[in-house]
């Protein structure tokens, strides 16, 4: 199926999914996860009209990046190791995995500019994923204020691979409740008001849950 036709498809389970949680399907950003994707590919889901491309390599980045550049924005949205920054910082207009200081540092560094940050957080508690623990994230994005390159605009996380809607509700109501309460500090350099949560399998209920980003790869892109 044309990445168009499924852009369509998507499009329509995210006005039913706002409508009921009464919220404005403009509010609600498609990243196209295109890691596991060709070039060609990529260029297909931007003549369909995405706008947003997320990848979690830095030579799959600049492969694609080589082909779009800035007609698009850019998001790194896998664990990002320190010594790859000098890779992907001129490249990227979001980081979506940073959960420790030394990251922050590296960025700080390398960055020409503000670079738009999301605090990854484990809020399931899972061994296997990455990200801040839920209790550490206040003073983790306190601390960030002494680097002036990076501008928390929210929060992400990865939410279980389950068919439990009740644990996935869960899953992003915290992070959600979580976004608030930063927010509600009104720090400057996090104003915290985004929520990227909710990939190909959920991203319905991420969105009735509050989700302003969703990571969607299989569903748009293919395998």
């Amino acid at each position: 199926m044309k990445v168009e036709e499924k852009l369509t498809l998507i499009n329509d389970n995210i006005a039913s999914a706002c409508e009921l949680s009464n919220r404005n399907p403009e509010d609600v950003a498609i990243i196209a996860v295109t890691k596991y994707v060709s070039s060609a590919r990529a260029v297909e889901a931007f003549e369909a009209g995405i706008m947003n491309f997320g990848e979690n390599r830095d030579d799959g980045l600049a492969s694609k990046w080589e082909l779009l550049q800035d007609k698009v924005a850019w998001h790194f949205i896998g664990s990002l190791q320190t010594r790859k920054v000098r890779n992907v910082i001129d490249k990227v207009d979001y980081i979506h995995s940073l959960d420790r200081l030394s990251l922050a540092k590296e960025i700080q560094k390398r960055a020409s500019k503000k670079i738009n940050c999301f605090v990854q957080v484990n809020v399931s508690g899972e061994q296997s994923k990455q990200g801040l623990n839920k209790e550490d994230v206040i003073e983790f994005i306190q601390k960030l204020d002494e680097y002036p390159n990076i501008h928390v605009v929210g929060l992400m996380t990865m939410a279980p691979l389950t068919d439990d809607e009740a644990l996935l509700r869960a899953c992003f109501r915290q992070l959600k409740e979580l976004r608030d309460e930063v927010q509600s500090l009104h720090m400057e350099h996090a104003p915290c008001t985004e929520l990227s949560m909710g990939m190909s399998n959920d991203y319905m209920i991420a969105i009735e849950e509050g989700a302003t980003y969703v990571r969607i790869g299989t569903a748009l892109v293919g395998e």
